[in-house]
């Protein structure tokens, strides 16, 4: 079995369910409620809120606050700094209480990036990138690319995460796309990370 991390500096309450493999650094939080799967890390200063659901291979990095209502599904990258929200019209003298809380999830192998806000209650579909420092107010196609304030499509993504060309061809793996009844979809090739393409060269990555 493979072991679980967790940084002498961070806490996990109880009732708290975490993955083989999962590492937890530097001064994080886990509540009571959460699950995290297989295969994780946390960066500095994290806090998993309670009930949160995070799924395998998801990276957090630092400063990062997943707060109730909120789920991540495999492999989604969270950069630095980035936020999420649970409640759209807070006030300090009315709290609502988790009933209250919208609910945001995103799907598999999205990336969230540095400083970007998530305004809760929306969808991020697969495969999506939320460029750093934009402001996510609805809900985000699969494999779409988002960028500004308020966050606006602004081209497609590859499984790999390179931006698809004006063809909708990724110039790193050569896989191929279309966008047919309002999805992304794709036509062939074979998908590969930079990293494989470099290791099935010959070089080191």
């Amino acid at each position: 079995m493979g072991k679980i991390y967790i940084h002498p500096t961070s806490i996990v309450d109880e009732d708290v369910e975490i993955g083989e493999d999962t590492k937890i650094w530097h001064f994080s939080h886990i509540q009571s409620g959460a699950k995290i799967g297989n295969n994780c890390s946390f960066g500095q200063n994290v806090n998993i809120s309670n009930n949160v659901r995070i799924g395998n291979g998801v990276r957090v990095q630092n400063n990062v606050s997943l707060y109730e209502g909120v789920e991540l599904e495999d492999y989604v990258f969270c950069g630095p700094s980035m936020v999420f929200t649970n409640d759209l019209t807070p006030r300090a003298r009315y709290p609502k209480g988790h009933e209250g809380y919208k609910k945001t999830i995103v799907r598999h192998d999205a990336t969230l990036g540095a400083n970007c806000t998530i305004v809760c209650g929306h969808e991020i579909g697969e495969y999506a990138t939320i460029a750093a420092g934009a402001v996510v107010t609805k809900n985000v196609e699969p494999h779409a690319l988002m960028a500004g304030v308020p966050a606006k499509r602004i081209g497609w993504v590859c499984k790999c995460g390179q931006v698809l060309n004006e063809d909708m061809i990724c110039q790193d793996c050569g896989k191929n796309y279309e966008y047919v009844n309002n999805s992304v979809t794709t036509l062939g090739g074979q998908c590969l990370s930079s990293h494989s393409r470099l290791f099935s060269k010959g070089r080191a990555a």
